[in-house]
């Protein structure tokens, strides 16, 4: 470019040569660039929404107003690169082949995007079915907190006690069901900070006799391939063993050290639980043993803690539990007195790292202070838990992003 612009003796076929050559190479580049800031703007856009959507779902809660959502379905972005090359008499009024170039050049983007209701009888059955037992230990495998987690997913604890079940909710209401509630998940997340928490399927093996003379050679290959199969001579009889995965199981010591006795009584005992309860047994002589308690968590549906979390910024708040004198100490003392901090404010929170506009109020996580990560953690593990808990969205038959040269 500088040889055109101190050079004006060079004919204007050259500088547009050179222009050319210039443009053509400048727009392989910017294609690349553009992508890349078109994508990350629209994610964070997208996730920006969503983020947003769940705020404003919390203040309709706390209104005791329909839950509702819209998802983005599909980002078509069309990217025109236009270049232009002229030219026109040199200044001065010279005569001859002496041109002076001129050049220009746009960009210009054309986003469409398809946004459509998550609604119908699919969607409405997952946000009112209690999350599966697997959906909490898939979070505690990624170091989430026992604790916060329980707040958040159980809706209760039932405890063994003499043969029978005691029922204790998570409802602050219901002040006697809470605090041994919080107390529970205190224990358990003392025990998690002494890296001494197991989360894992009891295991256990079943057993089965058949009549040899009921199978076929075809079906004695066909078992051998699903079970252990041992034959008892005098009664011309097989026995079938097989390895049954069975209902997770919270624990202090490492399950691998069940005899097939206690695994039997284990599982007997879990055989009226449903897939969203998660079992825990705590025993002594390991850690944490100095509370032994055994029972199960009920978890909740993924409205019932939307509408847990709306209603404890007014008609159900909060409050705080001291951990049981059994329970050891907790990693930094921690035991926020909510399972998510939520702020409403008459004008716009300036430090909060999110905040929606409703009910001529805003909402807001604090984002602030020393309990920032834990509240952080906790719209951490409600976006993720919404992720599990939508359907696909249906999709326009259109690429995402589409860039054109």
């Amino acid at each position: 470019m500088k040889l055109c612009t101190y050079a004006p003796f060079f004919r204007a076929e050259t500088c547009l040569l050179l222009y050319l050559l210039s443009m053509l190479a400048l727009s392989g580049c910017v294609s690349p660039i553009a992508l890349n800031r078109a994508v990350g703007a629209y994610d964070e856009a997208i996730t920006s929404a969503a983020s947003k959507q769940l705020l404003m779902n919390i203040a309709r809660a706390h209104h005791h107003q329909p839950i509702h959502f819209t998802g983005v379905s599909n980002v078509a972005a069309t990217f025109d690169f236009r270049f232009s090359a002229g030219g026109t008499p040199a200044l001065g009024g010279l005569a001859g082949p002496i041109l002076m170039p001129i050049f220009g050049g746009s960009i210009a983007e054309n986003p469409t995007i398809s946004i459509v209701p998550i609604e119908g009888e699919e969607f409405t059955k997952r946000l009112l079915t209690p999350f599966q037992q697997n959906k909490l230990t898939l979070l505690l495998r990624q170091r989430f907190d026992v604790d916060h987690l329980l707040r958040l997913m159980a809706q209760e604890v039932r405890l063994y006690h003499s043969g029978q079940q005691i029922i204790y909710r998570n409802t602050p209401a219901d002040r006697p069901g809470y605090e041994m509630f919080r107390r529970v998940a205190l224990h358990l997340s003392a025990i998690q900070d002494q890296n001494q928490l197991y989360a894992e399927p009891l295991n256990f093996e079943r057993t089965w006799t058949i009549p040899a003379g009921s199978v076929s050679a075809e079906g004695f290959q066909a078992l051998e391939k699903e079970f252990f199969v041992l034959y008892n001579k005098p009664d011309n009889t097989y026995t079938l063993r097989k390895q049954i995965p069975g209902p997770i199981l919270i624990t202090n010591y490492d399950p691998k050290m069940l005899n097939p006795e206690e695994r039997a009584r284990l599982s007997g005992t879990m055989e009226d639980w449903i897939s969203n309860d998660v079992a825990f047994d705590i025993r002594s002589n390991h850690s944490g043993g100095e509370w032994p308690i055994s029972g199960s968590f009920r978890l909740r549906s993924f409205h019932s803690i939307l509408y847990f979390l709306g209603q404890s910024l007014g008609e159900d708040p909060e409050y705080d539990v001291a951990k049981d004198p059994r329970t050891s100490s907790i990693a930094n003392d921690e035991n926020p007195i909510a399972t998510m901090e939520l702020v409403v404010s008459d004008s716009a929170p300036l430090e909060a790292d999110l905040s929606v506009h409703a009910h001529n109020r805003y909402y807001s996580v604090n984002t602030s202070g020393p309990l920032a990560r834990w509240n952080r953690d906790a719209f951490q593990m409600l976006y993720l838990l919404f992720q599990m808990t939508i359907t696909d969205i249906p999709r326009v038959g259109v690429p995402s992003i589409t860039i054109a040269k």
